[in-house]
Order: structure tokens, then sequence, then C-alpha cells
């Protein structure tokens, strides 16, 4: 297997960008060269001056070397604005705690809810247990008993997940952890979005950025998700249709927004699309018809699929694949995963 997959990710400058870089150096050599031609210009002038002055000797009296003005140093232009300096500005505006808790890497802008109620993060040594407090950068926010501060390297890796590791950040338990897969992908602390069993393989999305775990997390955007299920009998036509229809839970109802077979000769393999984020919601509407999940794997994450990633390996997205997911609502796309109807 190829390492470079283990490679630290270096995102391609945009064309824009390159293309102003390069108008800038353009116009700087300019510069430079035509004070390099002035230069030389006035350094004649000079010694053309004083060649005049040491002919004339004491018949005259010497006169003083005046610079043209024409050839005259010109101030430095101020620079521009940096990013940096236009985040600082901006960055300063009030947050709710668990907002700020997301930006921070530190997980989910909904898991910070738990852990601001439990009184796990101080705001200026003092305990704050309303995730919806207004906080700046320039409070001093505790967690863990280390200060945190809002991440400014945006990380977003696609997990291939192995069964038998835990969707989660530390297990008390012991149990392997995703981020086990991970650690050498980023210093800066990243968690998964959403959830998959610890038996469940797949597509799985890590990142720090909180903004766009909110999003994706959300129930009104319908997050698209869809399973290669295989069950340990083949599924009948009657309860094919009673989960297009939809079925009655102890949580209420759940139907799949798409359904289908994804071996014709094999109907023991279903393919299904849900946008449910329901605890286990796959496993439970089949063993709520009779079925046992042998396997089940996750093949498309919202726009994500494993295309060209191995099971236990990763990568981080392009900067299309960010584009589409930031921009993500909730019209509902085709989905890429061909299964054929009964």
């Amino acid at each position: 297997m190829s390492q470079s997959h283990f490679q630290k990710f270096v995102p391609k400058k945009k064309n824009s960008v390159v293309k102003e870089e390069f108008k800038q150096a353009k116009k700087k050599a300019k510069k430079e060269r035509a004070a390099g031609i002035n230069k030389r210009f006035e350094e004649k002038r000079r010694l053309k001056f004083e060649a005049r002055n040491a002919a004339a000797g004491n018949n005259e009296q010497p006169k003083v070397y005046v610079p043209n003005p024409k050839f005259k140093k010109s101030t430095p232009e101020k620079e521009p604005l940096k990013p940096t300096d236009k985040q600082s500005t901006t960055s300063s505006n009030e947050m709710p705690l668990n907002k700020f808790l997301a930006h921070c890497g530190v997980c989910s802008r909904r898991d910070a809810v738990n852990i601001i109620k439990d009184g796990k993060v101080k705001v200026n040594n003092s305990v704050v247990l309303e995730p919806a407090f207004k906080v700046t950068e320039k409070d001093e926010v505790i967690y863990n008993n280390k200060k945190i501060f809002i991440t400014k390297n945006l990380v977003y890796i696609l997990l291939n997940k192995p069964k038998d590791y835990i969707t989660t950040t530390d297990d008390p338990q012991g149990r392997k952890t995703v981020l086990q897969l991970t650690k050498s992908a980023t210093t800066e602390r990243i968690y998964p979005v959403g959830r998959l069993d610890r038996n469940t393989s797949g597509v799985l999305l890590l990142t720090n950025d909180g903004e766009l775990t909110q999003k994706l997390s959300h129930p009104s955007y319908e997050i698209k998700k869809v399973y290669e299920v295989k069950l340990d009998k083949p599924l009948s036509k009657g309860d094919f249709e009673k989960i297009l229809a939809g079925i009655k839970l102890e949580d209420g109802e759940i139907k799949a927004d798409s359904l289908g077979y994804v071996d014709a000769k094999d109907k023991s393999v279903i393919g299904i699309e849900i946008h449910s984020g329901r605890n286990r919601i796959v496993r439970r509407v089949f063993e709520h018809l009779g079925y046992d999940v042998k396997g089940l794997d996750r093949v498309m994450y919202a726009t994500l699929t494993k295309k060209n990633v191995d099971r236990g390996k990763w990568r981080f997205l392009s900067e299309k694949e960010i584009r589409l997911l930031k921009y993500l609502n909730k019209s509902k796309s085709a989905s890429n995963v061909k299964i054929s109807k009964p």
C-alpha cells in the first residue's frame, strides 16, 4: 500500500490566488528594475557634476550637488491587510460557549452542550453550566485543565472505518477508537461526525470544523446515508414494500428513502438509502421484521464515498469535496449507488 495516504496534506492554491501572486511579483520586479535604472542614472549624473567641479578648479566657487527629484526614493507602500489581521478583527465577536468549544476542536456543538452542563468548562476561572453563555476569544476558557483556543487550521478526513472500532474520541473501557487509525494524520484535535456502530464499517468523516459538524448533524438538512446490508436470509417482497411504506418502531415511524437489491441473484444483500440519524436505525429496521443483520457497511455519507480508500485507511478531502459539503442543502441528489428494484 502506498504511503501517499499518510503524507501531510498541503492544499493546492486557487488559480485566482496564483494569478494575484504572479501579478504582485511582476509588479515588484518592475519597480525594482526601474529603481535600479534610476540609481545608475543618478550615479552618472553625480560623477559628471563632480568632474565639472574638478575641471573648474579654483576659478569658480564649487557648487553643491542637488539630487534630481525625479529619482527621489519613493516611500514604501503601506502593506495590505493580511488575512490573519482581518480574522482577528472579526473573530472577537461573541458566540455561544458550546459553539466556541466546537470551533476549538474539542467536540461537536451538540456534544459540547453535555460537556458544559456537566460542569467541565470554566470561563475566566468560573464554572459555566449554560451552553448559550456568550464568550469571545479574549475570554479564558478552560477545558480539561487546559486553556483552549479557536482552531485556525481546519482539517477534513475521510476514513473507511473497519469493524471493532468505536466512533468516539476516547473510551474508558480501553476499546479501539477511530482516532487511533488517524493519529498520524494531523496534530489538530479532530472528532467524528455522526456515529457508526462498533460492528458497522464504511464512510466516516472526521474534522475540527464545528460549523460543518453542526450542519451535517442537524435533522433539518436530511443528510443522505446509503448502506449495504447483508442479511441472514433473502428479503421478501412483502417486507421490501413495508420498509418503503414505513414501519413503526418504539421511537416512531421510519421509512427508507430508497431501497433495492444490490444483486438480483442474491436478495439477502440490500442497498438502503436513509436520512434519519437515529441510533442503530438500519439494524433496528431489519431486526423489527425478523432478520439478523450479518454485515452493515455505509457506502455513502452526504456527498462522500469510500472509493479508492481501503478498509482501515483514510485520506484528506479535496477542496471540491469540502466546498460541496459546506454548500449542501436540503435538496436531495440522486443516489450514486446502483440498486435494482424487485
